[in-house]
């Protein structure tokens, strides 16, 4: 995959490797090769490239179950023994080009691959290997003109004359890519599609309409509708290797798009006739075969559990920029595999520090700690005089109901306030909910302004400047401003606005 996108995508959460592994034998295209490679013999006759000769195609769909009589069925059984050999499946030897007499067609033979044997006796993470392979096949076929487009570019001898079909194979291996990871995006996002199908034209203009562009030109939308059918052919051509599932555009759609609608006709919003346009969602197979393929191009594409064997401290940074429901996943395999005791003891050791991040990994130690039981307790309560993780202690463990949990100081909880507001500017910015936060916070302290500025953490003065912006109450936004100004020249947090 040569296509970027997006440096940094959200973490995934993949299905084991025995599922996909499952899921990849049956996927039809990938099965169909097996049994064309375990066919394949002495009597197996190949062309130049591997390809089989053209007489012996009816025989190949005949072993697929399908009719040898059909044009369609040879051209499936010639796609299914591309990718049996291109994925190793199958060995071929070419023919010799001086062997035979003079005009005597010559052919090469064909016989079982050494990665065959994988398909029954490999591991899961091998037959995977073995997939992988295959999609790339299926993607450059994806990648290469209609056929009749082809046709019509050849030039008086025959030859395909590129500059008419503006064909770069490079271009379009790249668009096919770049379509691949906005689904791929567009599932694993927060809010995203999920299981969910993605219209056509909505995955089509994400590769065409301008960013920042507002009402698209008439330009701008024949280009999504070329794209839109452009896509609609590569993806009926994917679907059968298990990358995704595909609802193709109504055949139907184009020629009532040239008669004048009827009076009572559906709106174009209705999701009937949305979906008549197309609609695609990746497998849990083609999450991961599009991950192995960003990952091959130097994407960054987390999944979660991966950092089950990380130290605590790999896993409060990279949780810590994780949507909340894949950093709560991520954080309850991390546990699941420790004792909880000393677990707890290794989080709450990586959640100190003064720099930008600190804040935001107390925060997600402390969604840690949620799913700790009592045995967590000894831990919890070793740092109730550690200044930054004394008022985390006293809220987990008040939440439980333990007893003697000593009241924190004035110092302690105006810290433990600048320290979770700043926090949750981290992880969500400025939303909806943080100024009620902010509210919340403040309320219950007379006099909170004129000591929070005092208090010795690295964000105060950011924190009260976004106070200043957000809180609900004018009076209170205007003394969190002044508190700010006396708090700004004392340690100007990393992470405010130059």
């Amino acid at each position: 995959m040569s296509a970027e996108p997006h440096p940094s995508l959200p973490p995934v959460r993949l299905h084991s490797d025995a599922e996909l592994a499952r899921d990849a034998l049956v996927a039809p295209l990938f099965a169909r090769a097996v049994r064309l490679a375990r066919w394949a013999g002495p009597a197996t006759r190949v062309d130049t490239g591997g390809e089989l000769v053209a007489d012996q195609l009816p025989e190949a769909a005949s072993v697929l179950g399908l009719d040898a009589a059909d044009p369609d069925s040879t051209a499936y059984a010639a796609q299914a023994w591309r990718v049996a050999v291109d994925s190793g499946l199958v060995d071929v030897t070419e023919p010799e080009e001086d062997a035979g007499e003079a005009g005597e067609p010559q052919f090469g033979t064909a016989a079982p691959g050494e990665d065959l044997a994988v398909v029954a006796g490999g591991t899961p993470a091998d037959v995977l290997d073995l997939w992988l392979a295959a999609v790339d096949t299926v993607l450059a076929d994806a990648a290469v003109p209609d056929l009749e487009d082809l046709v019509d570019a050849l030039d008086e001898g025959g030859e395909i004359d590129f500059d008419q079909l503006d064909w770069n194979p490079r271009r379009e291996a790249d668009f096919l890519d770049g379509v691949l990871a906005n689904l791929y995006l567009l599932t694993v996002a927060e809010g995203g599609a999920a299981d969910a199908p993605v219209p056509l034209p909505v995955l089509a203009a994400s590769m065409v309409v301008p960013e920042g562009m507002g009402e698209p030109t008439d330009a701008v939308l024949e280009q999504v509708s070329d794209a839109m059918m452009r896509l609609d052919d590569q993806f009926r051509q994917l679907e059968p290797i298990g990358l995704v599932e595909f609802r193709p555009v109504d055949e139907e759609l184009m020629a009532e798009a040239e008669e004048p609608p009827a009076a009572g006709a559906a709106s174009p919003t209705d999701e009937e006739d949305v979906s008549r346009y197309g609609m695609v969602r990746l497998t849990p197979l083609g999450l991961y075969g599009v991950r192995a393929r960003m990952l091959e191009a130097g994407v960054e594409a987390p999944a979660v559990g991966e950092l089950a064997d990380k130290g605590a401290d790999a896993l409060l940074d990279a949780v810590a920029v994780y949507p909340e429901s894949a950093a709560q996943a991520e954080i309850e395999q991390w546990m699941a595999g420790r004792e909880p005791a000393a677990a707890v003891a290794e989080l709450l050791a990586a959640a100190r520090g003064d720099d930008e991040g600190a804040p935001l990994r107390r925060l997600r130690c402390q969604q840690a700690l949620a799913t700790a039981g009592p045995e967590a307790e000894p831990s919890v309560r070793g740092v109730l005089d550690d200044a930054e993780l004394g008022g985390l202690a006293r809220v987990w463990l008040a939440e439980r109901g333990a007893a003697e949990v000593p009241a924190p100081d004035p110092a302690m909880v105006f810290w433990l306030t600048v320290d979770t507001i700043a926090a949750q500017l981290a992880a969500d910015g400025e939303t909806q909910e943080l100024p009620l936060l902010m509210e919340t916070l403040t309320a219950h302290h007379s006099g909170f302004f004129e000591q929070v500025w005092r208090v010795e953490h690295p964000a105060t003065a950011y924190v009260l400047e976004a106070m200043g912006r957000l809180h609900p109450d004018k009076k209170a936004a205007k003394e969190a401003r002044k508190a700010a100004f006396k708090a700004r020249s004392r340690r100007p947090w990393p992470g405010s606005p130059s």
